[in-house]
């Protein structure tokens, strides 16, 4: 990421620095906080969290009829995603939803969160977690 910072330095691309600054701080405080380096699953946990804020924030600012905001979040968002792993196709969602519900004998929505525990080292950062909640609530309601 720190070459990511220099190159948009040398570019002047403010948005892409400031938002490169963001997610490193980010970072950086949960280092300091925690007294320990961050692995990638960790940097990954953070880095979606600050897409998670960032949808929100651009979805409440559309609400708002503040368009110019919620572009200023999608932007800062697009950044953050060329730090994320390739986003899962919806087929290849569902075949690791139905592999989990197996793997873990779910019977019904009541095993929901044994089924998301088991997904979650899988998807994270590949696809939003309320997505996948609601397609995991979805196929357990069927099984």
């Amino acid at each position: 990421m720190s070459n990511a910072v220099k190159d948009a330095m040398r570019n002047k691309e403010k948005t892409r620095l400031g938002t490169l600054r963001m997610a490193q701080s980010a970072i950086k405080q949960i280092e300091v906080d925690e007294r320990r380096e961050l692995g990638d699953e960790d940097v990954l946990k953070v880095l979606d969290k600050m897409l998670k804020q960032r949808r929100d924030a651009a979805r409440q600012y559309d609400d708002a009829d503040r368009e110019d905001l919620g572009d200023k979040e999608r932007a800062e968002m697009v950044v953050i995603e060329e730090f994320m792993p390739a986003a899962l196709s919806e087929d290849d969602l569902d075949g690791l939803i139905r592999m989990a519900i197996s793997s873990t004998d779910a019977r019904g929505t009541a095993d929901m969160g044994r089924v998301m525990n088991h997904l979650r080292p899988e998807v994270l950062g590949r696809v939003d977690m309320g997505h996948l909640s609601n397609k995991v609530r979805a196929a357990l309601a069927e099984h």
